[in-house]
This record gives structure tokens, C-alpha cells and sequence, in this order.
């Protein structure tokens, strides 16, 4: 399962060097509008410090993180919901996506332009979400008139659910809000929501990109953004990318936390930036383990032992027996399965069994 976030935002407000910092990918970066045309894609790794551990107590043969493919998709102007700009493309890349990372610039600099002439986050962030709302109460607007003759005969009982649905989108999109404010009231809701890929009902965290000073503490941009956003189910990260454009130049780890330190920063914005990503869709870790291949998986929270089984392959999920659970702590406690399983700490789990974050795994299968 992987992870795929979308970093928008207008022209000139530092995405393109964000995902550079971010990916394996090096995206042109320059000082005008338009510079990414084409979605620049690259993938990195999900920082996690239980994976290292896990690696120096098996020394397995190889080690696979969890990855999260990023993209960085055009800058977005004023106008895109109806083709200005490279609005049309702009909204299908972001409609591909799972989250948003919505780069908003929170620093003064006379040598970048703004491509509205002056710094203001919380202008530049309604600018974008008029747009995607525009967008997304014309799609909702198209499916009304599709399903409302169904809805209205009675004939159809999802038609008529679909139909509740979709009137309560153009509500809250008619009044400016975002889709996301919408909540599902039943699974089936939240079903129907997914399948209408809208725009705004994607998760968002807002990256407030600050200048050097305001790395660690924020500013008065930052401060005007979270009061914009209170009411929002959304997450805020501050990141000053031309830092971490720095941090990613240097080529060793002890480098990297020399330069973290002199900054005051405990770990890098990236290392963040992914770990909220992650959190903001709901994801959770589990790990194989063993001599061969210490591994990180992706699944969903919630997600019971077969679905979880079914990320390493589908057979795995269709002919489901019986998984073999050791918890994190217990492994690294205790040194190694064997230990575990000497200690009654290795439990035998059935169908039912919710997978717990880093809970390390050994599914027994029969196809």
C-alpha cells in the first residue's frame, strides 16, 4: 500500500524545493510561475526508528521501510476550476492523490515574487480552496442530476442514500466549506464519499513554509493560518524549506544532526512532514521480521489480520488460517521470536484480529 500525497499550492511559494527535500526526485526550482508543468513524482522512505532496532537485534539480510510517494503537482492560479492557468490539469493530478499537502508561504522575501504581489497565507489558501470547491459543487452538481429522478420514484434505495449525500455536499460547498466538513453518518456513507473522488474531501495538512529565524517557533504568518483553519478537520506543520533544501545537501547522518542542533531542532521537517502524512490518512505499521528480511507494512487503522495479510499478497488474504502476533515491545525485550515464543509471548490470532501498530507478524495460509 502506498502512500501518495499531492503538494499544491499558487506559484512561487517553495512546493517544488519541498519536494525536493522530500523525494528522491530533484525538480526544477526556479523564481516564476509555471515552473512545474508536468507532476514531478518521486518516492521516499517513512522514517521509523522501530525498523532500525528491529534490523540490529535479526541483522537480516535486507531491510524495506514503508515509502511514500510524493508529487509535485503545477502551481495553481485563480480561475483553475474553469481551464485558466493549467487549472484542468492541476485538478486532475490532485484528484490521483490520497492526501494534500498544501504549502502555503509564510516568509518575507523581495527577491521571490508572489504572484499575487504580497505575502498572505490565508488569502493564497482561500484562493486554492475556492477552487477546488468549484470544482467539486460542479461534479456534485452533475451527479444530483444524474440520480435525482431515481431518488425522487423511491425506486432505488442507494440512489435516494446518494442523493442525501450529495445534497449535503452542495450545502456546505455553497456555503464555501470544504467537502472534508461533511461528516458520513454509516460506513455505507463513507463508501459513497470515497467513490465520488472529491477534491476537498481529501485529507489536508497545511505546511506553513517560513523563513530560517522562524523554523522552530513559527510567526505572526503562521499564527493567521491556524486561526483560518480551527474549524477545520486539518493538520498544520511548519517547515522552512530552504533548511531543509540545505540538510538534504549534506551526505552523512551525523552531518545532518550537527546542523539540526546549531538550528535548535530536534529532528528535520521532512522526517515530520512524512510521519504526519501518515498519520493524517490513518495509517498504521506492522513488521515481518526475521534472518532473510526485517520489513515494514502499510495498512489502514482498524485493519483486521487478513486484510493486513493480504498488503504482502492477495493469496495470503484468500486463504487466511491463523496469525502468529508478537508485540513490538516484547520482541525487543526479549531479543528474538524464539525468546518470544519460549515466554508465551508469541499469541495466536484468528480472522478477528485487529492488527495493532507495530505489531510484528507471521501469517499461516492455505490457498
Amino acid at each position: 500500500m502506498a502512500l501518495k500525497c499531492g503538494i499544491v499550492g499558487l506559484p512561487n511559494v517553495g512546493k517544488s524545493t519541498l519536494f525536493n527535500c522530500v523525494s528522491s526526485g530533484k525538480a526544477q526550482s526556479a523564481n516564476f510561475p509555471f515552473c512545474t508543468i508536468e507532476p514531478n513524482i518521486g518516492s521516499t522512505i517513512v522514517p521509523d526508528k522501530r525498523l532500525e532496532v528491529l534490523e540490529s537485534l535479526c541483522n537480516p539480510k535486507r531491510v524495506v521501510p514503508a515509502t511514500v510517494e510524493i508529487v509535485d503537482i503545477a502551481g495553481l492560479v485563480k480561475g483553475a476550476s474553469k481551464g485558466e492557468g493549467l487549472g484542468n490539469q492541476f485538478l486532475a493530478n490532485i484528484r490521483e492523490t490520497d492526501a494534500i499537502l498544501h504549502v502555503l508561504r509564510c516568509f518575507d522575501d523581495p527577491n521571490i515574487v508572489h504572484v499575487d504581489g504580497s505575502v498572505d497565507p490565508v488569502r493564497d489558501k482561500e484562493v486554492i480552496d475556492l477552487e477546488l470547491q468549484l470544482k467539486d459543487l460542479e461534479t456534485v452538481e452533475n451527479r444530483i442530476a444524474k440520480v435525482q429522478k431515481q431518488a425522487q420514484t423511491g425506486g432505488d434505495k442507494n440512489a435516494k442514500k446518494l442523493f442525501d449525500l450529495l445534497c449535503r455536499y452542495r450545502d456546505a460547498l455553497q456555503q464555501g466549506k470544504s467537502c472534508r466538513t461533511v461528516i458520513p453518518e454509516n460506513t455505507e456513507e463513507e463508501q459513497m464519499a470515497k467513490e465520488l473522488f472529491l477534491l476537498t474531501n481529501k485529507p489536508v495538512m497545511y505546511v506553513c513554509n517560513v523563513d530560517e529565524a522562524s523554523a522552530k517557533t513559527g510567526n505572526i504568518y503562521v499564527e493567521q493560518v491556524r486561526e483560518a483553519v480551527k474549524d477545520e478537520n486539518a493538520e498544520i506543520l511548519v517547515i522552512a524549506a530552504k533548511i531543509e533544501s540545505d540538510i538534504a545537501e549534506l551526505e552523512s547522518y551525523e552531518e545532518r544532526q550537527m546542523f539540526l542542533e546549531e538550528m535548535g531542532l530536534e529532528e528535520s521537517g521532512v522526517v515530520r512532514l512524512i510521519q504526519s502524512a501518515y498519520s493524517l490518512l490513518n495509517l498504521r505499521t506492522y513488521f515481518t521480521a526475521g534472518a532473510d528480511e526485517c520489513r515494514a507494512w502499510t495498512i489502514n487503522k482498524g485493519d483486521k489480520a487478513p486484510k493486513a495479510a493480504g498488503v504482502i499478497h492477495t493469496d495470503f488474504e484468500k486463504g487466511f488460517i491463523r496469525a502468529e502476533v508478537i508485540k513490538y515491545e516484547d520482541f525487543v525485550s526479549l531479543k528474538s521470536e524464539a525468546a518470544c515464543r519460549a515466554a508465551g509471548k508469541l499469541g495466536v490470532e484468528g480472522k478477528e484480529y485487529v492488527v495493532q501498530d507495530g505489531d510484528i507478524m507471521h501469517f499461516l495460509f492455505n490457498v
